[in-house]
Order: structure tokens, then C-alpha cells, then sequence
């Protein structure tokens, strides 16, 4: 068992090595106080470009959820609505379902938002923005998409979107940020995971029944809306949704 544990040690040490060559981190004994300046930089420009962007929701989801996926047209359908009813919409700037909101959004008067990210391989721009940035720093950019924002929508995805989903939960769970509508969508997608929560997480004690509040499942746009519709008038902020209905 130890010999089999050591060879797999072994085999990813030798593996990150051979890769080494695409990562992007930085050596803090040489860079520390010149990365200093580029966060300060990267904090001033997204505020700078963003201050006056007015209510927005932020949407996540797979890079790997293309056209002819259904969530894609899901997304294009859910940011159009958004849209038109006045919301700007942010995405992660990228290919997949974040594509799909940002085409959405083009469609109607809201504002559509990339924040795009420097990873290896390089992660690509889609084309239906009006606002782009483009960010070094996670830590960075996950401040500007929940700045702006009056709610998350998560669409089905995998680590990226799943960091997001729990950064969230994490900051209304302990009071950091106000409430707001945490939206997952697609039931058949995320119901494996509250259904962990509920038969791990409380038994064991590690969260409350009261936190699963926190999240709300949908599988239609129209549905999104409505809650967020209702988040917009327990919090005494100005109504968009009035003409916000399934054609």
C-alpha cells in the first residue's frame, strides 16, 4: 500500500514538472512588491469601468457547454429576459454558457460584461460584449463579480463554477454580504449535490437545515426572474421585472 501511495506521489510530482512549463505562478521572492501595484491596477480599472454599471446579475457556467448544448440556449434565452427588463449581465467573458448569457444580453438594453481570466491555455474572449476586462488575479476578478451583482446564476459546470457557487454561499452563510438569490439551474444538474448536503453535510453537523435557504433550483428563465423579481422588493430596490413573462 505504502509503495503503491509513493508511486502515485512520485508519477504526479514528475507529471507537474514535465507541465511546469504552463503554469502561471509567480516566484513571491522576486515579484512581491511589484505584484502589489498590478492588483492595485487591476482593482482600480474594474472600478473604474464598472461603478456606473447599475443592477446586474452574474452568471456562471461550463466553457464547455457550446451552441448546441441545451443550457447554452437556456442561458441566451435567461440573459435576454434580463436584459430587456433593464439588468446588465456579467459573465466570466469566456466560450460555453458564459457565451451564451453575454449573446443573450446583447439582445435586449442591459449592459453585457466579460471578466476574463489569464490561465493556461489561454482562455478566449467570446464576441458578444460591450464591457471587457480582462484580470490576473481570481481573488480580483470574484470581487467584481459579486460587487455588482444582485444575484448568481449558476449553470451546470465544473470546478470554476462550483468555487463560485460555494465562494458565495460562503459569504452569505457568514453574514459578510447581504442576502441575494444564489439560482441553480438545471434540477437534473445540481440536485446530486443538495441531495448530498442534506443526507452528509447535516447529519454530520457540518451545516444547518436553515443553509440549504441559501440556494434556490430552477429550470426555467422565466422562474429566475420571478425570484429575483421578489429580491428586488423585500429589499426596497427599484422594481425591473414588470414586463418580465415567458413568450
Amino acid at each position: 500500500m505504502k509503495e503503491a501511495v509513493s508511486s502515485a506521489i512520485t508519477a504526479g510530482l514528475r507529471n507537474a514538472v514535465n507541465a511546469s512549463e504552463i503554469f502561471m505562478i509567480e516566484d513571491l521572492r522576486k515579484s512581491e512588491t511589484w505584484r502589489v501595484f498590478r492588483i492595485q491596477s487591476e482593482l482600480v480599472e474594474g472600478f473604474e469601468t464598472l461603478y456606473d454599471l447599475g443592477p446586474a446579475v452574474t452568471i456562471f457556467g461550463s466553457s464547455h457547454l457550446c451552441e448546441d448544448s441545451y443550457y447554452y440556449n437556456q442561458a441566451v434565452e435567461l440573459s435576454k429576459m434580463l436584459s430587456e427588463a433593464g439588468l446588465s449581465v456579467i459573465t466570466g467573458g469566456g466560450p460555453g454558457i458564459m457565451e451564451g448569457a453575454n449573446r443573450g444580453a446583447k439582445l435586449g438594453k442591459g449592459k453585457s460584461v466579460g471578466l476574463n481570466i489569464e490561465i493556461p491555455p489561454e482562455q478566449v474572449s467570446n464576441r458578444y460584449q460591450d464591457i471587457n476586462l480582462s484580470f490576473r488575479y481570481f481573488f480580483v476578478r470574484k470581487l467584481m463579480f459579486i460587487k455588482y451583482a444582485i444575484g448568481f446564476v449558476i449553470f451546470p459546470g465544473g470546478f470554476g463554477t462550483i468555487d463560485e457557487l460555494f465562494e458565495a454561499a460562503t459569504l452569505v452563510q457568514t453574514k459578510r454580504i447581504e442576502p441575494f438569490p444564489i439560482i441553480l439551474y438545471g434540477s437534473d444538474y445540481w440536485k446530486g449535490l443538495i441531495d448530498w448536503m442534506k443526507t452528509t453535510l447535516i447529519p454530520k453537523g457540518t451545516i444547518c437545515q436553515e443553509d440549504l435557504d441559501i440556494f434556490h433550483i430552477v429550470d426555467k428563465p422565466i422562474e429566475v426572474c420571478l425570484l429575483l423579481k421578489e429580491h428586488l422588493k423585500v429589499s426596497g430596490l427599484p422594481a425591473l421585472f414588470d414586463d418580465c413573462n415567458e413568450n
